[in-house]
């Protein structure tokens, strides 16, 4: 240790205990240093963020800049006079990277969307074999907000439509949605209505998806849009856009062609590698190839050929967002979040790695020269310039084929392995694959299932309140620690969490999805509830763009009564601890747009422009009941939050704590529940 601790100091390197909490990440940090491996984590070392972009106040959207505005050292002293070549201000100018963040990541988040929709648009058409209809009853559920009917009038008679031909004008629907030329769009509806109202008034209603993003990118070119009320104001629209619009179309098409998910078990970490398997990696966000490679993967056809190579098997491991997406329809582990992609590889085990899209680093091609590692890059808009990587451009019209090529490639290179592989050993158990429906059937049985039962909790005190915690690693920040201390810190004081992208699959890492966490580390009212209902006290909810299935949580807590008529009302905040992308942007401000309190940890590029920042962390919360907030510290983080819930409960009079009564069958009968 003392060896690895001098050299890391010699020659900047991280230092594996300070770089993460995590000990396959730190082993496997080790392994790189000793072999000359560069990975993210050293990166972190010897290149330090730019001061004055951290504070937001750079623009380089014109070719008389970049034009940067530090703020003085002694702060602002009377009228602020700093300005761009143009004359734009510093307010401006944040605004404007802000909004473009938004942008990007509605862009990012609504393309995995539109690519759903289109292929789901293939399936109702049947132009495509692979992708079939496997859970009519979702799309019986959504269709109604797409304005399509399920049942049909003949002859004075009412009859079930046809489920293919509901499903084809779902699916026109549903891609219109991304360029419509009238009207909003159709999921707005799904939100409360006095939050739909406030939309209304405020003039943020979405149009459809693409215009917003494209008209963010017009407002920031210079000299369009000067007044950072007025950016934000198109800033919203986009994020909504993205929430209640993409990514919900998104998420339910995924879950209409590939199932709704629902709570099964499963390990997670990069030892659920194994040496003496096929060793497969999917990474990115979008399940339409993974799937297909699960499917492979899960064959007699290959098993029987890794086997004719020398495997016991064919091992599936998950990165990022599509690790969640196999994970919550089919179990599928996941081998690590973001920061650990890099150390897959490094294992020496991984005989493919399979790319899509987003936070995909273009230093893996690097680090596969140094093992045997094939790297595949799948997506049109997503392919890498380095020489040993090899491109299959994904194609849903022969979504099995490509699948089963890229896993027989993978098979075939197993018998490349180097001699020496070194998988940590480190896994754990996890319950992951809750959503919306599976939470109220887990509160309510199968007859009762609804969201009365949490509610009841938060009103007696036994749940303090909810919390949504989401997000990335940040290399900036030491690897899990972040989200891990927030979320113990929550539950320790009763509060829930709903958790999704790699911030799930860190609380899976580190044993917090599973039931038994409850007793272990939840205070006393949330680990009664969790031991009754049997669930753990942080639920897995899918993948980053399944985000939106904590709005429609939120939207079913208040519709089941008793703690306000809007989400602003609820005892519930956000947070994205160790959050880097701009999705994370974009999701925050639907966040907030739709009346959440909204913790970002590490740093806001917000600094450099004081007005603008009051604005959002203030200002914003007169307008839609959420606001934006950052802290670092996770605990003092957490206390943010739970500061924020006490305050809803003391709003909505339920801030005392009751006392248990004992009911008998009369209490029962009064209360008028069947």
């Amino acid at each position: 240790m003392a060896e690895v601790k001098a050299k890391a100091k010699a020659a900047k390197l991280a230092d594996p205990m300070e770089a993460s909490i995590e000990p396959s990440t730190q082993e496997m940090i080790r392994r790189a240093q000793q072999l000359n491996i560069e990975t993210v984590f050293d990166r972190a070392v010897t290149m330090k963020p730019c001061a004055i972009g951290l504070q937001g106040i750079c623009c380089k959207n014109c070719a008389m800049g970049p034009c940067r505005l530090p703020l003085p050292k002694d702060g602002i002293q009377g009228e602020d006079t700093r300005k761009g070549l143009c004359g734009a201000t510093a307010n401006t100018i944040c605004a404007r990277n802000f909004a473009r963040m938004i942008a990007a990541g509605a862009a990012a988040h609504s393309d995995h969307g539109r690519n759903v929709a289109l292929t789901f648009l293939e399936a109702a058409k049947g132009t495509t074999k692979d992708y079939k209809i496997k859970d009519p009853a979702k799309l019986i559920q959504i269709a109604p907000y797409f304005g399509v009917a399920t049942t049909v009038e003949e002859d004075g008679v009412v009859k079930d439509r046809d489920l293919q031909e509901i499903a084809l004008a779902v699916a026109k629907k549903a891609v219109n949605e991304w360029g419509k030329p009238s009207g909003t769009l159709d999921y707005l509806k799904r939100a409360p209505q006095p939050l739909q109202d406030k939309w209304i008034e405020e003039g943020v209603m979405p149009r459809n998806v693409d215009r917003e993003i494209v008209e963010i990118m017009h407002r920031t070119h210079m000299g369009v849009d000067q007044d950072y009320k007025n950016l934000m104001k198109q800033g919203t629209r986009a994020s909504l856009a993205d929430g209640w619009g993409g990514s919900m179309i998104g998420t339910d098409l995924q879950d209409v062609m590939f199932g709704t998910p629902s709570p099964l078990q499963a390990e997670a970490n990069l030892g659920v590698m194994k040496e003496d398997h096929v060793n497969i990696i999917v990474h990115g966000h979008e399940p339409l190839l993974s799937e297909m490679i699960v499917a492979a993967a899960q064959s007699q056809e290959l098993i029987s050929y890794a086997k004719e190579k020398g495997a016991k098997g064919i091992q599936l491991g998950g990165i990022c967002c599509t690790a969640n997406e196999i994970l919550q329809r089919h179990g599928v582990p996941p081998a690590g979040t973001f920061l650990q992609q890099e150390l897959a590889i490094i294992t020496g085990a991984c005989d493919a790695m399979i790319v899509d899209v987003q936070c995909i680093f273009q230093n893996l091609a690097n680090v596969a020269k140094c093992f045997h590692t094939k790297l595949i890059t799948t997506h049109p808009i997503a392919k890498m310039e380095q020489d040993n990587v090899i491109h299959i451009e994904f194609d849903e019209h022969h979504a099995m084929e490509d699948a089963v090529r890229i896993v027989k490639m993978a098979i075939d290179n197993y018998a490349n392995r180097g001699a020496e592989v070194i998988i940590p050993r480190h896994k754990t158990t996890q319950i992951a694959g809750f959503g919306v429906e599976s939470i109220k059937y887990h509160l309510g049985g199968a007859f009762r299932g609804d969201y009365y039962t949490l509610n009841d909790n938060i009103i007696n005190g036994r749940i303090r309140g909810i919390a949504g915690v989401v997000g990335c690693n940040n290399a900036r920040t030491k690897h899990n620690e972040e989200h891990i201390t927030l979320i113990k810190e929550l539950i320790k004081n009763d509060v829930i969490v709903l958790t999704t992208g790699c911030s799930a699959i860190a609380a899976g890492i580190h044993g917090l999805l599973t039931p038994e966490s409850a007793a272990v580390h939840c205070g006393p009212g949330l680990a009664e509830v969790c031991e009754t209902v049997g669930i753990p006290p942080v639920l897995h909810l899918g993948s980053c763009v399944d985000n939106s299935r904590i709005l429609l949580a939120a939207t079913e807590v208040v519709k089941a009564g008793g703690l306000g008529n809007d989400i602003c009302d609820l005892p519930a905040a956000g947070s994205a601890p160790e959050w880097m992308s701009e999705k994370a942007i974009s999701i925050g401000q639907y966040f907030v747009a739709s009346g959440v309190y909204t913790v970002f940890g590490y740093h806001m590029p917000l600094d450099g422009a004081p007005e603008f920042k009051n604005y959002l962390y203030k200002e914003m919360e007169k307008i839609f009941g959420g606001k934006w907030d950052c802290e670092p510290d996770p605990i003092k983080h957490a206390h943010k939050m739970i500061a924020h819930i006490d305050k809803k409960r003391a709003e909505l009079g339920i801030d005392k704590a009751r006392e248990r009564v004992l009911m008998d069958m009369a209490d029962r009968q009064a209360l008028g529940v069947e």
